[in-house]
């Protein structure tokens, strides 16, 4: 009986010391790395406005639409969402290719984006939403098909446009992987900037 008593209070003391070394110490560890190291990506790459307000994540994908849900043609519009871009319901739709909600979804999202843009090529990222709902990015090909639309609303050279979207374009990462893209938050901030 005094075996298993001892036994049982090792245990429990190993338990209690290690709760507190690792449970404790290791995110507070962490947590500190992170803040020195990357505190702009630690505190959720928050975009703020001149005036201090968060006015997004240059990380999370948001809408640029009016109350009534139109998009504003003065902005580019993000990819579409299947989260709705809520961060706490990030998700893909999870359809497959002939499922017929994804196949009217796409078909929505076409009839959307040419209303708005006009009839040509749609690039894929125009019609189809990310595997989180909330990628913050669209294809420099997406960007290009909208500059005619930002440019007459806002009565501005489509040069000019196109020079914002070219200054904003990122790069692939580490050099070779995924495609350049366009953060559509920083952009249409660099539009009300200018």
């Amino acid at each position: 009986m005094r075996t298993t008593l001892r036994t049982a209070g090792v245990a429990v003391r190993a338990m209690l010391v290690f709760t507190v070394l690792l449970g404790v110490g290791y995110m507070l560890l962490i947590t500190g790395i992170g803040q020195l190291a990357l505190p702009a990506q630690a505190n959720g790459s928050l975009v703020r406005s001149a005036d201090g307000t968060v006015v997004g994540s240059s990380l999370t994908g948001q809408s640029f639409q009016d109350a009534d849900g139109q998009a504003l043609p003065q902005y580019f519009q993000s990819r579409p969402s299947a989260a709705s871009y809520d961060a706490a319901a990030s998700t893909g739709s999870n359809l497959g290719p002939e499922n017929d909600d994804l196949v009217a979804s796409i078909s929505e999202a076409r009839s959307a984006f040419e209303a708005l843009n006009g009839p040509g090529a749609i690039p894929a990222d125009a019609v189809t939403s990310s595997a989180s709902g909330l990628d913050p990015d669209i294809s420099v090909a997406n960007a290009q098909r909208q500059v005619a639309r930002v440019a007459e609303a806002r009565g501005i050279p489509v040069s000019e446009v196109e020079a914002l979207v070219a200054e904003h374009t990122l790069p692939r990462d580490l050099g070779f992987l995924g495609d350049p893209r366009v953060n559509v938050l920083e952009l249409n901030r660099a539009l009300d900037a200018r």
